[in-house]
């Protein structure tokens, strides 16, 4: 199968390197030149556990045309450069070609749908946790799987044979979902607890659970999330903070993609995750003052870059 992965950071890379093992023809797409560049030289390097692997049977682009039409197309960069990357990159779809969106945060579909047809669209969330080392070379902290499905909820022949494409030893179990909404929600109230109260303390996923304060913290921001889901009929796969704690776990040696952004200086997807839950409680008239709390550090954060 022909892939093309349009965000090819951390996840990005994790999810295309490990489908080019499997022996898929993989093709990175992204704007990090230095990252490309180091791809085409030696290989991805993924590191697990401390021990590094090399993945040469991949390229590396920054210009979609040079890819052509793919079998699939998986979407990973932040949710607040949806639009203009599938615009950017529109070279590699045609009426065939199947969308994965496992990124983090609301509105991507949306987003992703004025490009190409809903019907080619597939959503879904991946619970592995990768963070990028440096350019070519990614650390992998947790196989904690994917789970996915189709927008309208109906259990497909290409989503079986998708969910088979992914059902891999190193991105962990496959999961189909009839509940794809549910299934977004569920991964936006992941992040909700875990990518702020990362960012601002600069504690790993796992360590979050070693502090009495940052758990109370998860609590009340998950709990939060959830009151607001449930106002607006959404079907979650959980009823508390219970399963965030449990990706923590999985996920312990982890640096958040939101901490990550907090390193290197860059605009985090805040707006897309918290910032939700806070835009959508206001409408509801649900006070969700954790999360308001957290939104509001995490923009300060973004703005002391350039104080």
């Amino acid at each position: 199968m022909k892939i093309a992965i349009i965000g090819s950071g951390a996840m990005g890379s994790l999810y295309g390197g490990i489908l080019a093992e499997a022996g898929s023809k993989v093709y990175f797409i992204d704007v990090f030149e230095e990252h490309v560049n180091k791809i085409n030289e030696n290989g991805l390097c993924i590191v697990e556990n401390g021990v590094e692997r090399y993945i040469k049977n991949v390229k590396a682009i920054t210009d979609a045309k040079k890819v052509g039409k793919v079998d699939l197309a998986i979407v990973f960069v932040k949710s607040t450069i949806t639009d203009i990357a599938v615009k950017q990159n529109s070279a590699v779809f045609d009426k065939n070609t199947i969308v994965l969106t496992l990124q983090n945060g609301l509105g991507n579909i949306e987003k992703i749908n004025s490009v190409v047809d809903i019907n080619q669209i597939i959503a879904g969330t991946s619970s592995n946790g990768a963070s990028m080392i440096e350019p070519g070379k990614i650390n992998h902290a947790g196989n904690g799987g994917t789970t996915i499905g189709e927008i309208d909820g109906t259990i497909t022949n290409r989503i079986k044979e998708l969910g088979n494409l992914l059902n891999l030893p190193k991105l962990g179990p496959v999961k189909i979902s009839d509940n794809v909404m549910g299934l977004i929600w569920d991964k936006l109230l992941i992040n909700v607890g875990i990518n702020p109260l990362t960012a601002i303390t600069g504690l790993k996923n796992g360590q979050l659970l070693e502090n009495e304060e940052s758990i109370l913290l998860l609590e009340k921001l998950v709990s939060e999330g959830i009151e607001v889901a449930k106002a607006l009929e959404i079907k979650l796969g959980f009823e508390n903070s219970e399963h965030c704690k449990e990706i923590c776990r999985a996920t312990s040696g982890n640096t958040s993609s939101m901490l990550a952004d907090i390193i290197n200086r860059r605009k985090t997807e805040i707006m897309n995750i918290n910032g939700v839950i806070v835009r959508e409680g206001k409408k509801l008239d649900i006070q969700t003052p954790v999360n308001e709390m957290m939104t509001n550090l995490i923009l300060l954060k973004e703005k002391s870059y350039f104080s």
